[in-house]
């Protein structure tokens, strides 16, 4: 599954919510457990009418909900959420009742409306579809990220296979903009107001999801995200196969003139010349695929024709667009090539007929 800087979210599994404090972890609580299509909820036998992105119930559940002891406690975080711009609440004092909407809800990821049906999504399955720029608010106002906040920090800023970042195609990689495929501890530090050795601890702590490979020199850093969803088993590179990549680089750019650090440089090296290796990657791929379509055991026993791809309708997810052949709903509709076919030397069972009545 591809996933490049160019698309405009990511995905985030419900059961691999970022852990520690932080006012993004909050937020992930709370956008994991909001309504994915517009629809009729229930909480403590009443029924409330919500949209995507919305919950509707108490302050006990809403503490329920975020994991904190006290409903003060549950109502600041609320309320901290809504002065950074990521939620809006409404707390009726009368009856109680208790609404918030996530304000990045991500629409073209909703479900269509439900007349009765839960609204809701299952606690721990699915996933959900984050902003890249979500984190982007708290880096402007130089705000002091908490651990959750870095987490999902890197999160938002992984990509997969994106022809501009050539190590994206060994496992999905946490880039920062065009220039920014390879990563120094300062770097990071100074964006979420921490010292280097306390970036260098986060890693050592959360090394089950993000892998740090140090560069030779002053380079910097290669970070890959191990938990990121996508079609096929991720496996780490070696640092071999990483060497490999960074000297075919360095070798295409012997002749550039060296602007800034060397840091500065190898980034706007990986984006100018990643095209060329990822052409590589896709021709292995392409090869890898066409010996994988052969049955070298077992016979072949069906055949099955298909629309040609220029005949097939579209439709989006949250990374691509892709295509697929409408059901044949008339059975007397031959499905077939979109090519001259001899229709004598097709099997007459394929065929309807209608009896004449005199």
């Amino acid at each position: 599954m591809k996933c490049l800087m160019k698309y405009q979210w990511v995905k985030l599994p419900r059961n691999h919510l970022p852990e520690g404090k932080g006012v993004l972890g909050a937020w992930a609580k709370l956008a994991s457990r909001a309504a994915f299509r517009k629809g009729n909820a229930s909480y403590c036998g009443h029924i409330n009418p919500v949209s995507p992105g919305m919950w509707a119930g108490g302050i006990v559940g809403l503490k329920s909900i975020l994991g904190v002891r006290s409903r003060q406690e549950a109502q600041e975080t609320l309320e901290q959420l809504s002065e950074l711009g990521y939620v809006q609440y409404d707390l009726d004092t009368n009856t109680k009742k208790l609404t918030y909407q996530i304000t990045d809800w991500v629409v073209k990821c909703s479900g269509k409306e439900c007349m009765n049906g839960a609204v809701y999504a299952t606690d721990g399955y699915g996933f959900l579809c984050l902003p890249r720029s979500i984190t982007e608010r708290l880096a402007e106002k130089h705000y002091i990220f908490g651990e959750a906040d870095a987490w999902l920090d890197l999160w938002c800023h992984s990509v997969s296979r994106d022809p501009y970042n050539a190590f994206s195609f060994l496992a999905p990689a946490v880039q920062y903009g065009k220039f920014g495929a390879i990563l120094t501890l300062e770097t990071l530090g100074q964006r979420w107001g921490w010292e280097k050795t306390k970036v260098w601890r986060f890693f050592k702590k959360h090394g089950d999801v993000f892998a740090l490979y140090r560069l030779p020199s002053s380079y910097g850093c290669l970070i890959f995200n191990k938990l990121y969803p996508s079609d096929t088993e991720v496996s780490l590179p070696s640092q071999d196969q990483i060497m490999s990549i960074l000297d075919e680089i360095r070798i295409h750019s012997a002749n550039v003139q060296k602007k800034g650090s060397d840091h500065e440089h190898l980034n706007r090296m990986v984006a100018w010349y990643s095209k060329r290796l990822t052409g590589q990657f896709q021709e292995a791929e392409d090869e890898s695929d066409a010996e994988s379509r052969v049955a070298l055991l077992d016979p072949i026993l069906r055949a099955y024709l298909s629309l040609c791809r220029n005949c097939k309708n579209c439709e989006y997810d949250c990374s691509s667009v892709k295509g697929y052949t409408p059901a044949v709903i008339e059975a007397s509709n031959i499905r077939g090539p979109c090519m001259p076919v001899d229709i004598t030397k097709i099997a007459k069972e394929f065929f309807t007929y209608e009896q004449e009545t005199g």
